[in-house]
Formats: C-alpha cells, structure tokens, sequence
C-alpha cells in the first residue's frame, strides 16, 4: 500500500505519503489563497523526499471538507484526476475527521472547528479521535454557544472565537499525514470511506448575477 493524501479544504495545502505502516513523507504549507499554485509541487516534494515516484502509488485519499468553495475543489480535482491517470481508487476523508485524529483526545466530548467565513464555522463533535458523533454543519459561534459550552475544542475555527469555544487545543490545521494514518487505518479494518465529494455545506460565495441588464441594440 501506498497511499498519497492531501487536503486543501483550509488555508492548509497538505501532502503526505503513508506505506500501510507509517507515514513516510509529509508537507504542509499555509496560505489560503495559493492552494493551486502549491498543492501539485508539494505532491513532488514529498515523492522526492520518499525517493518514490508518482506511479507508485496505490490509492489517493483527499480531505473533503467542509471548507470554502475555491480550496476546497483544487484538492478534489487533483485526486480524481490522480487517480483517472493512475487507475487506483480515489478516497475521502472528512477534513475535520483528520483534525480530531491528529488531537489524539480520547476521552470525550470534544468538537473540531475550521473558519467558514462570514463569522461562521465549520464544526463537528466527537466522542473520541475516531468517533464522530454530530455535524458536520456550519453554524454562528455565537449560535451554538450553549452547545459547545465548556468541551475542548480543536482547530483554527475554535481559536478565533474564545468567547463561544473556551477550552481551545492544538492542532490549529488538518495535517495530510493525519488524513493518511486515519485513512489507512480505516482500510486495514475493513471500513468503508466517503466518496471524494465535497462538503460545502452552503452555496459558493460567487453568484450568477440575477436581472441582467440588456446593452444589446434592438
């Protein structure tokens, strides 16, 4: 097994590769506007790093989300089109989902939260680091306020809000290395994965114009 993971559902552009027993290389990088720009030539860093070549690898696994429209369909696209090119299956993990792996809790309840934007979240809550038992769903901090009350939270989405998330943990981003390990452990235990279908969760901030203005001569 060799599978290449990545996610570009946050301001995080993260790679890495997992060989079924660990991970062997990794890159992330934050920025969240040159998710295009730096996803495929960190795929190539990681490979190099590894000394492996792209047609090595046995399976793509690809955060989906929930994250904004732009990312998160740059990460998406590359692993169809990975896999189209490299004909191996295609999986998808819940960008939160790695997230709450990567905190290592095992004794909840916690929650996860990414910025959504327009002072907004994306949130879920969980049992433990592999148990997800709400969401995901984007909400107001202010709005699930009482909800989150006083549960450890994880995630960049929780560290802008303190006065509705109050006990905020580390990480801050979704580490591609955590999508891979969970992924790769889902697998070896007979487990189903998501489709690679993207969260949005709500409709893209770009609209088509409504009541178009007619500049045509008659």
């Amino acid at each position: 097994m060799l599978l290449l993971a990545l996610d570009t559902a946050t301001p995080a552009v993260t790679v890495a590769l997992h060989d079924g027993t660990a991970v062997i290389a990794a890159s992330s990088q934050v920025d969240a506007r040159r998710h295009g720009e730096l996803l495929l030539p960190a795929v190539d860093r990681v490979l190099a790093d590894a000394g492996l070549r792209l047609d090595a690898v046995t399976a793509v696994v690809a955060g989906i989300g929930p994250g904004p429209y732009t990312g998160l369909r740059v990460g998406l696209m590359t692993a169809d089109t990975f896999g189209l090119a490299l004909g191996v299956p295609v999986y998808g993990v819940c960008t939160l989902d790695g997230l709450a792996y990567a905190s290592g809790i095992e004794d909840g309840p916690f929650v996860v939260a990414t910025d959504a934007r327009r002072k907004e979240v994306y949130w879920a809550r969980y049992e433990n680091a592999r148990t997800r038992t709400g969401g995901p769903a984007v909400d107001r901090p202010a709005d699930i306020a009482a909800e989150v009350a006083g549960l450890p939270a994880v995630g960049a989405g929780a560290a802008l809000y303190p006065d509705a998330f109050t006990d905020v943990r580390g990480p801050e981003h979704v580490a591609a290395a955590a999508l891979a390990s969970l992924a790769a452990e889902k697998l070896a235990a007979g487990a189903e994965l998501p489709e690679p279908r993207p969260l949005y969760l709500r409709r893209p901030d770009a609209q088509v114009p409504k009541n178009y203005k007619v500049v045509t001569p008659k």
